[in-house]
């Protein structure tokens, strides 16, 4: 058994600086164990008394009978340290530091706490500035917080890890209040040694635990968080994430646009992303998302069944489902004459969906058989219950009936209450039914529940023979510069000449034919276009004028007058994309939108971050392109002929590698815009920034 589960299943809890009195925060520790049964021994530490609730106390640690497995550490940021450096010398598993006063505080505190970790040596901490945690399936209670004022928890499948203790306490009530069951509660808060990711692997071999609820608000250690969500994602047990700070992000202002558009926060939605994390819109959806998953049913399509026998709510969560991309299709034939041969009269929607069966909510039996069709039919792949207010009269009816129907099926069931009874709530959740209150916790629950089945895990890549960079120098590369890079590692673009005065542009548009673009040449100027850098559509006749012209426009903007520039093939027919990678402590990300000059307006861009090694898979690439606003207008949208799909996907994936070899050394890089040709003619990138240290 390895430290972090003898901290979650210790045999024996030491508690340093325990009080007598039970109802003082100090007291609540061995309270709290004996309240709930500890199997375990108990030792209370404190040189002041010499009992402490029938049990002896101890004046030290060095006076302790056996090494305890875990401490609870009672005593002051200032004190802390001197215990934590006792229980390590006697080889106790973990501490659990209570006291505030650390990094949070400031230097003294980042002192403190540099102190505690010295103090502690191979003995591991949770904490400081923690609750502590639960043990709910065994009943093992190592906190002090007032909030574990209960005398039963309701014990589940759902394992909780926060970095905010007070979030576990409300994250608790609210599971009871709701009949959610869950399994650990964890409290990492300053996270001086154990961390989330710590716990998400333990919970991952832990038997009581199907699913992995987060609050998150920073993940300190990127890889060691991938890897044990790649873990649990590979295991089948589904993470929910709640990431707080989202007011904060945004990109810092960069010398490109994915400087502008990449902000931290997108990065953690390309974190999880990767390792199968479902992100928590709401606070709320940190229960409503894994209490659906906990049922263990997989959500395979998006065609959801609601049975009512009330018209408005049921409309609500149609309405509610349709904005988020799910489809509520009328019943085939074949299920709607099943439909109304349970029910004759014109009072009853069976040809529609909601299925309105008005009598189903007095008739348990009627709703029963409802329900089996409903689950039988083809045409649907979930399905949703009103539960209205007839239902107050006998609730557990109404849940037994629903029940009966579970194993018919493994398709999702889960209710929506429409009145407020949140004990008929409360009730359903219990018999493996997922209540929800609002119309909008079922489209997030079943959202959740179809992210989970369609996560697919990154594959490895085959190994690429490097390419030569020891030439590169360092700084901002001008434009020229840059593409001659992407070329390099395979991403085409277009063919363009550099010239020094009117004469040169002019040969060079007459070898390059047809009209050109002319722009600035320039590793300090990157948006070209704010400062009149760039000019399209102009002829061999008219690029010496327009050249000079452009020279005397840049610098009365500029202050810097520009002495060279490039004569491009200009390139029609095509949609624009944005190409790029964004480096922040998540690690690098390759970035996808809508390009050219309203990359920065419509915001259309999703992100994939690269893997500890190699670049991205063409399935991440492809899935990217797919993901876009913009994916109609590559895909053939109204007639345009479909865009060259493949040939992009080849350019993201050499993108990627670049950004993965270069590592470190690539500050920045961008392609604005890559032009992507119909089927069959390629990619072009048309600009291009590459920043390197």
């Amino acid at each position: 058994m390895n430290s972090i589960n003898r901290l979650l299943q210790p045999r024996s809890v030491a508690v340093i600086g325990a009080s007598a009195d039970p109802t003082k925060t100090a007291g609540r520790p061995v309270a709290y164990l004996m309240k709930h049964a500890f199997g375990g021994k108990i030792y209370p530490v404190n040189p002041k008394v010499d009992t402490i609730a029938g049990l002896k106390c101890y004046p030290d640690v060095s006076s302790l009978p056996e090494t305890p497995d875990v401490a609870i550490v009672l005593l002051g940021a200032e004190r802390a340290h001197l215990a934590v450096r006792e229980l390590a010398a006697r080889g106790t598993a973990a501490a659990i530091v209570l006291a505030s006063g650390y990094t949070e505080t400031g230097e003294q505190g980042a002192r403190r706490q540099q102190q505690l970790m010295e103090a502690a040596g191979s003995m591991r901490i949770l904490g400081p500035n923690t609750i502590g945690l639960v043990n709910l399936t065994d009943n093992i209670v190592l906190s002090a917080t007032g909030a574990l004022e209960m005398e039963h928890f309701p014990k589940g499948s759902i394992g909780v890890v926060s970095q905010s203790g007070g979030i576990l306490g409300s994250l608790l009530s609210r599971a009871a209040a709701r009949g959610i069951g869950l399994s650990k509660l964890i409290s990492t808060s300053n996270e001086v040694d154990l961390e989330l990711a710590d716990f998400i692997d333990a919970l991952v071999d832990d038997d009581a635990t199907k699913v992995i609820a987060l609050y998150v608000e920073t993940v300190r250690n990127p890889e060691k968080f991938r890897a044990a969500a790649l873990k649990a994602a590979r295991a089948g047990k589904p993470i929910v994430a709640f990431k707080i700070g989202r007011s904060e992000a945004g990109a810092k202002a960069a010398v490109s646009h994915t400087g502008a558009l990449a902000g931290a926060d997108r990065m953690y939605d390309a974190l999880f992303r990767q390792c199968g994390v479902i992100r928590a819109q709401t606070f709320d959806d940190l229960l409503d998302i894994p209490v659906a998953l906990a049922t263990g049913r997989k959500l395979r399509g998006k065609r959801i069944a609601i049975l009512t026998s009330t018209g408005g709510a049921g409309t609500l969560v149609s309405d509610s489902l349709g904005v988020s991309g799910f489809d509520t299709p009328a019943p085939d034939a074949e299920t709607a004459a099943a439909l109304r041969a349970l029910q004759t009269g014109d009072h009853a929607a069976l040809d529609r969906n909601p299925i309105d069966v008005t009598l189903a909510g007095l008739q348990p039996d009627l709703l029963r058989s409802a329900i089996k069709i409903l689950l039988a039919s083809p045409s649907y792949d979930a399905l949703t219950i009103i539960v209205g207010s007839s239902s107050l009269a006998m609730p557990e009816l109404m849940a037994g009936a629903i029940e009966d129907c579970l194993p018919l099926s493994d398709k999702p069931v889960i209710a929506y209450v429409s009145p407020h009874a949140p004990e008929v709530a409360a009730l359903l959740t219990q018999r493996g039914v997922p209540a929800f209150v609002a119309a909008e916790s079922c489209t997030a629950a079943l959202g959740g529940m179809l992210q989970a089945s369609q996560w697919e895990a990154p594959q490895p890549q085959a190994a690429v023979t490097p390419v030569s960079v020891g030439d590169l120098p360092v700084g901002s590369l001008d434009e020229a510069l840059a593409k001659q890079l992407f070329a390099r590692f395979g991403v085409p673009c277009v063919r363009e000449i550099v010239v020094e005065s009117a004469a040169e542009a002019e040969r060079a548009a007459q070898e390059l034919s047809g009209r050109v673009v002319l722009k600035i040449l320039s590793g300090e100027i990157t948006h070209k276009s704010d400062v009149g850098g760039v000019a399209v559509n102009v002829t061999a006749e008219q690029i010496g004028a327009r050249l000079l012209a452009m020279a005397d426009d840049v610098e009365s903007k500029a202050h810097v007058r520009p002495s060279r520039f490039l004569v491009q093939e200009m390139v029609t027919g095509g949609t624009e994309l944005i190409l790029g990678m964004h480096r922040d402590p998540l690690g690098t990300a390759v970035l996808l939108g809508m390009g050219g000059i309203t990359a920065e307006l419509f915001k259309d861009t999703t992100m994939r971050l690269l893997p500890v090694e190699g670049g991205l898979s063409r399935q991440e690439a492809l899935g990217m392109a797919q993901e876009l606003k913009t994916w109609p207008l590559l895909d053939g949208f109204r007639g345009r002929p479909k865009a060259d799909i493949e040939a992009l996907v080849d350019a993201i994936v050499a993108f990627s590698r670049m950004a993965a070899q270069l590592g470190d050394r690539l500050v920045e890089a961008e392609i604005n815009p890559v032009f992507v040709l119909p089927q069959g003619q390629g990619v072009r990138a048309a600009d291009g920034v590459v920043v390197l240290s």
